[in-house]
């Protein structure tokens, strides 16, 4: 059973031989490949060579185009900040919606020739070229309040839900036809899976998000759904007070960052949503040792129960040590998930 079969079977709730392993690897794929993350997250074929390197080094069952949350946003026409060796972001000082009368005259992105939307689909279009059928192809998109927060600045964004709610409504549905769009090219040019990364979700109370957040997610989950992609869901942070919420959106995956416990998780979505984590990436996966993270994994997977995927709580540092690495993924081919048929 390859990569792509494994990840799927088990989404689907039918026997697979192992747990499947979908840790998030960007700065650490750069860093194996010896590439500086400026190239890596701007030019295709870098991250292409470095997907594909981490994945058949670390026998990690699929491949991923994310690279940075400014993607979007920058060919949207904000202003982003590029490093050598860091993932890009864009200038919170000066966000391209700061006058939210210019929401108005915002014209979606479109896929430019030249953009970094562009860039993505060519990562997508080469790594199914490279992986075929043996490895799964994800894809990425910003959720809503995220995309909102890069487009208006996020303190801007932490106002507007109080002070202009007509406004956050008004910005979020261009952000879901800027999203589902790009999630269509993506799952054109070949991603079984798209990734929706909001990872501001995670600062807003749960009546907010209830209110404004929830609603645009579902709708873009729906939209991908209807793209026939899955969906997995990644919300950095703390995500204690909107766990519910999070299971009822219909997601194939949900992450679940490091500071929160699985088993609360499970109590919260019920037996069928697959989990994915989420041993504490800096402290304990680049901190640990080999001995110390494959107990770590154990622990996740009790909590978590068989609807489990083996990952880390947020991206794989770049500087962890590779034996650390081989033991999370050692520990998902060790186990062997009892079927649900879901």
């Amino acid at each position: 059973m390859n990569g792509r079969q494994r990840i799927l079977a088990h989404l689907a709730g039918k026997p697979v031989d192992c747990l499947p392993a979908m840790p998030i690897t960007m700065t650490f794929a750069a860093c194996g490949i010896g590439a500086p993350y400026l190239e890596y997250c701007t030019d295709h074929r870098v991250q292409v060579e470095g997907q594909v390197w981490v994945a058949d080094t670390f026998d990690i069952d699929y491949v991923s185009a994310i690279s940075d949350p400014a993607v979007e946003s920058t060919d949207c026409g904000a202003l982003t900040v590029f490093f050598p060796d860091d993932p890009p972001a864009n200038n919170g000082q000066t966000p391209l919606l700061g006058d939210k009368a210019l929401l108005a005259y915002l014209q979606q992105p479109g896929i430019k020739p030249d953009g970094r939307m562009a860039n993505r689909l060519a990562v997508i279009a080469g790594l199914k070229e490279r992986v075929g059928e043996r490895k799964l192809v994800e894809g990425w998109i910003e959720g809503p309040c995220a995309e909102a927060a890069d487009l208006r600045g996020i303190n801007n964004l932490m106002l507007d839900f109080y002070d202009d709610p007509d406004f956050v409504e008004q910005l979020f549905e261009f952000v879901l036809a800027t999203e589902l769009d790009f999630a269509a090219a993506q799952v054109a040019a070949g991603a079984d899976l798209i990734g929706i990364g909001d990872a501001a979700a995670s600062l807003v109370g749960p009546h907010v998000y209830e209110q404004f957040v929830w609603p645009l997610e579902q709708r873009m989950v729906a939209g991908v759904h209807r793209l026939g992609a899955k969906v997995r869901l990644h919300i950095c942070g703390n995500t204690r007070r909107i766990l519910e919420g999070m299971g009822k959106l219909g997601c194939e995956i949900v992450d679940l960052d490091f500071l929160t416990p699985l088993d609360e998780g499970r109590a919260a979505m019920g037996p069928s949503q697959v989990l994915l984590g989420n041993i504490a990436p800096v402290r304990d996966l680049r901190g640990g040792t080999p001995e110390s993270v494959y107990a770590i994994m154990e622990t996740c997977h009790q909590q978590a129960g068989e609807r489990y995927i083996v990952g880390a709580g947020c991206e794989v540092p770049r500087d962890t040590p590779d034996e650390n690495l081989r033991a999370l993924v050692r520990y998902a081919r060790e186990h062997v998930p009892q079927p649900t048929n879901n």
